[in-house]
């Protein structure tokens, strides 16, 4: 009983972080301030109800949800204002001629040679000797001889282009028609970007280099865009982007590596030093800072002071990620892994305990964890995209376990690449790659399901629901038998 007081608060606060920023943020902060000082009124209440009578453990533990209920929705509404990407151009939008900002992450290309990127904007230049000071974030669409030039340049470069503003359904873009940089990156951002150009050269002339790169450093410039298409349309492009599978794959052979010469918790420490420079190697992607950042929250509990529980981790790496990076949760990515993982945790779980003993532990833990993962997303899913594809759960099967191959050789490939030693692997690379393909191909030949997204949520919902009860029930059957055993 005592754990659960423990772990009861951090879960009602992620809850009602969650609701205050995705449903309660249109809400004014004063208003705000209004349903907190109600919340805490309630909450001494509780408290006086939990003095009186202090041997019920429920007005104990009513009055510390109350409290973590009332502050999560508080931070909610707060993060979601603090997150709000609103874009001040100071001067009309017809008038604009060129923008001056920031890269805040690293070019990427696109169709016909072109590069696409987000930038912190600073100044907006209009006709003549117009200049302004500016401010918010919009997209930017490169040529392909801006495109080719953006290579050298990474994240924090400075840039000036030309072109013309447009409006869209997501917001603000710009299309540069030409390209001049202002500043370069700190010497840091450089040396990142030196490391991120020499292992697209190394993967470059591979037919199999750009999926290796997609999953190692999240490098999609080189992908297939055809192959791409295919794990989108198998229900499988979870996969391609980095998360929590492709961190365990990391840390499992950092560990295997450390692990006897430090030891425990120095290993588990060294691990988690390397994983936040992957972090920054990589650029910001919520999933995988998300699956990070649960690491290091892990690695902490092993060090003590924490609870160990996964669904307590889960909901304290969502109250950290949100409050330091609040624009982070409007990323549909942030939102997906978050829901994927809590599906796991509380439908996949419970589907494997009642699958048990019935079929093959082999293929029931994936299948559990691909079911629940599914389940918690398809509502989000069908809102998203309109369309989903349950063949997604079964091609898990097949699909992660070659993924979980395919990143183990192509990182020993690179590791021997540095030493000119790594010709051999390029056969069964290319063969794990052309099965994958196939595998996907196949798969993405199924149709998906298209429904009213409101109906995929509430179907989704009620199977939750009713793998939970059956979990329940299952349970109190076992320790009605207890006694018995």
């Amino acid at each position: 009983m005592v754990s659960r007081i423990r772990i009861a608060p951090l879960l009602c606060a992620a809850a009602g972080t969650a609701a205050g920023f995705y449903f309660l943020s249109s809400i004014v902060l004063p208003a705000a301030a209004v349903v907190l000082l109600v919340s805490l009124a309630l909450l001494c209440f509780f408290r006086a109800l939990s003095s009186l009578y202090s041997q019920e453990r429920l007005f104990q533990i009513t009055s510390a949800c109350a409290c973590a209920l009332s502050v999560g929705l508080f931070l909610g509404i707060c993060a979601s204002r603090a997150g709000s990407t609103t874009v001040r151009f100071g001067i009309p939008e017809n008038k604009i001629t060129a923008v001056e900002g920031v890269l805040l992450e690293d070019p990427r290309g696109i169709s016909g040679g072109r590069a696409l990127a987000a930038i912190s904007l600073r100044r907006c230049a209009g006709e003549g000797s117009l200049r302004v000071n500016s401010s918010g974030e919009i997209a930017v669409f490169f040529s392909r001889e801006s495109a080719q030039r953006l290579r050298e340049f990474g994240r924090g470069t400075v840039v000036f282009a030309e072109g013309k503003l447009r409006s869209g359904d997501t917001g603000w873009s710009f299309s540069a028609e030409s390209l001049h940089v202002v500043k370069r990156a700190s010497a840091l951002e450089r040396m990142r970007t030196a490391v991120r150009l020499d292992l697209i050269s190394r993967f470059d002339g591979k037919n199999w280099g750009g999926l290796a790169l997609a999953l190692l450093v999240g490098i999609k410039d080189n992908l297939d865009t055809n192959l791409s298409a295919m794990y989108r349309n198998a229900g499988s492009s979870y996969i391609l982007a980095l998360s929590g599978m492709h961190l365990a794959i990391l840390v499992v052979l950092i560990a295997f590596l450390l692990k006897k010469p430090l030891g425990l918790k120095m290993s588990a420490v060294t691990s988690a030093l390397i994983i936040c420079l992957y972090c920054f190697l990589v650029g910001p992607m919520p999933s995988l800072h998300r699956a990070a950042l649960m690491y290091i929250i892990g690695v902490v509990t092993i060090l003590g002071g924490l609870p160990k529980k996964p669904l307590s981790v889960l909901a304290l790496s969502f109250l950290i990620q949100i409050v330091i990076t609040p624009s982070a949760g409007n990323s549909i990515s942030f939102v997906l892994s978050y829901l994927a993982l809590a599906g796991i945790l509380l439908i996949g779980q419970p589907l494997y305990s009642l699958a048990a003993g019935k079929v093959p532990g082999f293929i029931l833990q994936p299948l559990g964890v691909s079911a629940g993962a599914f389940l918690a997303t398809a509502g989000v899913t069908g809102f998203t995209f309109g369309i989903i594809a349950p063949i997604g759960i079964v091609v898990s099967l097949a699909l992660i376990p070659l993924t979980t191959a395919f990143m183990i050789t192509s990182i020993i490939w690179l590791a021997l690449d540095m030493l000119s030693l790594s010709g051999f692997l390029n056969l069964p690379l290319s063969l794990l790659y052309q099965l994958m393909e196939r595998i996907v191909s196949l798969a993405g030949g199924i149709p998906g399901v298209s429904a009213n997204p409101a109906v995929i949520l509430a179907l989704s919902l009620v199977m939750s629901l009713l793998i939970a009860a059956l979990e329940y029930r299952r349970r109190a059957v076992l320790v009605r038998l207890q006694p018995f055993s």
